[in-house]
C-alpha cells in the first residue's frame, strides 16, 4: 500500500476527494472549533442561572416536552445521549432544588413524568434573555433551508456516534493485540536471521 494511502483517515469514497482526506480533516477542524464554542456557550448559560451544564440541558429538554410526549428519566437520557443513572442523579438534584417535579405518568403507572415548577419556568425565562442573542449569533448566518438540513444531518450523525465509538474500542483492542504479538515475534525473527547469517559464513 502506498504511504499516501496508508496515511488516509477514512476509506469511504464519499469522504475523500482528489486531495485525499484533506476536506474531511477540514470539516473536523471546523466542527471541533464550533463545538468548543457551543460548549463555552452552554457553560455560560448554565452558570448564569447557577446550574451545571448537564442540569441546564435537562431543564431545556423537559421544557420542550409536550402533553402528548411527556418526558421521563429515560426520555431525557435518550434525548441528551447520556446514561440513565447519571441523568437520574442530576434530576434528583433539580427536584431537591425545586426546579422540576415528578408526577405519575398518565398512561403507565410504573413511570413518572417530569415537569418544570414555577421556579424552574421563571429561571428559564430569565435565562432566555441571554440565550436569544447568543443563539442568533451562532446560527443567524444560515438560511431556513440550511438550518433544516443542518438539523437533519446532526441528528443522523449523533444517532450513529455511539456505534462509531464502540467500533473504535473494538478496532483499538484488535490493533493493540496485533502490535503486541508483533513485538513478541520480532526477537525470534532477529534470532533466525542471525542464525542464517552465521550458517552462511561456515
Amino acid at each position: 500500500m502506498p504511504v499516501s494511502d496508508a496515511l488516509l483517515t477514512a476509506t469511504k469514497p464519499e469522504l475523500l476527494d482528489k486531495d485525499g482526506d484533506r476536506t474531511l480533516r477540514g470539516v473536523l477542524y471546523d466542527y471541533f472549533a464550533f463545538g468548543r464554542s457551543l460548549e463555552a456557550a452552554r457553560e455560560t448559560f448554565a452558570s448564569f442561572v447557577g446550574l451545571s451544564p448537564t442540569q441546564y440541558l435537562i431543564l431545556i429538554a423537559i421544557k420542550n416536552s409536550t402533553a402528548e410526549k411527556p418526558m421521563g428519566v429515560n426520555q431525557v437520557a435518550e434525548r441528551l445521549y447520556l446514561s440513565g443513572a447519571f441523568v437520574t442523579n442530576e434530576i434528583n438534584k433539580l427536584v431537591s432544588d425545586g426546579l422540576i417535579e415528578k408526577s405519575p405518568h398518565p398512561g403507565d403507572g410504573r413511570r413518572v413524568q417530569l415537569t418544570l415548577t414555577e421556579h424552574g419556568i421563571n429561571l428559564l425565562i430569565r435565562l432566555a434573555a441571554l440565550q436569544r442573542p447568543v443563539n442568533d449569533a451562532l446560527f443567524g448566518m444560515l438560511t431556513r433551508e440550511e438550518f433544516r438540513v443542518l438539523s437533519q444531518m446532526l441528528s443522523r450523525l449523533a444517532s450513529n456516534a455511539d456505534s462509531a465509538l464502540k467500533l473504535a474500542e473494538h478496532v483499538r483492542a484488535t490493533l493493540t493485540s496485533q502490535n503486541n504479538e508483533a513485538s513478541r515475534a520480532e526477537p525470534e525473527r532477529v534470532r533466525k536471521k542471525r542464525r542464517a547469517s552465521r550458517q552462511s559464513l561456515r
